[in-house]
């Protein structure tokens, strides 16, 4: 009676998760995560709307220009493409360096060899240019929507900084690929993407 009990709850939870990333979807977020010397100041800021393509465009799954030239290290903004909610996140020295150093035999997939990005992306930090990271924040798992969570530590000792589900524990690192022992069968989806210039990224298509 009790796992049935907790099963309830899991799909209770799931179903408000769905609503609210629904809610979300109307309209978006631009959130700031900049990461210090010791932990991460995170506030909100408006989306930049002139970043948004026409609605027409939109509801046709056009691609996405972002100008990401006034982005800070660590920070993340969110996008929607295609009704889905697309990352980019400007990942700072630190950052990149713990990446270096991550021990990736905790990692299920750690050279992405499942088909979940461009072949571009297929990389240890899973992007064009190590600096930013470009994935769908969708969890492999439910389709819940991850929390970032860059700082060391915020998820215990042993936390290395990345993306955490909290609709059943999964946990991504900061290319978005997914550790052992959590739900999440696979690494996060990265989309097509290129780079315009050094300050725009087109979301939702390659390079031509």
């Amino acid at each position: 009676m009790s796992e049935m009990t907790d099963l309830n709850q899991d799909v209770s939870n799931h179903n408000q998760d769905e609503q609210l990333d629904e809610e979300r979807r109307r309209f978006l977020l631009h959130t700031t995560c900049v990461l210090g010397g010791v932990g991460a100041a995170c506030a909100l800021t408006p989306f930049i709307t002139s970043w948004l393509p026409s609605s027409k465009a939109q509801a046709a799954g056009a691609p996405v220009k972002v100008d990401v030239s006034r982005m800070e290290p660590g920070e993340q903004a969110i996008i929607e493409w295609r009704g889905k909610p697309v990352w980019i996140i400007k990942r700072s020295k630190d950052m990149l360096n713990q990446l270096q150093k991550e021990d990736e035999s905790q990692l299920r997939d750690p050279d992405s060899l499942v088909d979940q990005q461009p072949e571009y992306a297929q990389n240890k930090f899973r992007s064009i240019n190590p600096e930013f990271l470009v994935l769908i924040g969708i969890c492999t798992h439910l389709g819940c929507s991850p929390k970032y969570k860059p700082s060391l530590g915020e998820l215990g000792p042993d936390w290395p900084g990345g993306f955490f589900c909290p609709c059943h524990g999964s946990m991504f690192d900061l290319s978005g690929r997914v550790f052992k022992g959590v739900p999440a069968p696979i690494n996060l989806e990265v989309p097509p993407y290129h780079f315009l210039d050094e300050h725009t990224i087109v979301i939702g298509e390659d390079a031509k």
